[in-house]
């Protein structure tokens, strides 16, 4: 027999599952939302984790991106810079990580931007939290 002590418990449970949930299965990192940039589709979530001093930048199973020639991972502090290039994007959609190098400190940025090297543009940027 169910009482109400336990259906409440169960209850505070469950939904403490579904709020830490996202969290927990990102990486325990800083997380940002894409949105797409000069009429591109570019959604799914980004985040920046940093342990033991190394910082990288994983694009969640979520991303999805429509496509363009030369698109770059990149990192930015209100507004895209062109020195934190991580490197060409692996895939327009799943999950993927890219290194930040030593040079960069990630603490400092809070976006993560797919930027078109070829022609200059943006593509999509999460801002990260």
């Amino acid at each position: 027999m169910t009482t109400r002590r336990t259906f409440l418990k169960t209850s505070m449970a469950m939904a403490a599952a579904v709020v830490a949930g996202p969290s927990l299965a990102a990486g325990h990192g800083r997380l940002g939302q894409f949105t797409g940039k000069s009429n591109h589709v570019t959604s799914g979530q980004a985040e920046i984790v940093t342990q033991n001093g190394k910082s990288t930048v994983h694009l969640l199973s979520d991303f999805k991106f429509d496509g363009a020639p030369d698109p770059k991972v990149a990192l930015g502090q209100n507004g895209y810079d062109k020195s934190t290039i991580l490197g060409a994007l692996k895939s327009n959609s799943g999950k993927q990580s890219y290194e930040v190098p030593a040079s960069i400190d990630a603490s400092k940025m809070n976006e993560v931007w797919i930027w078109c090297e070829k022609f200059n543009v943006p593509l999509g940027v999460a801002k990260i939290n």
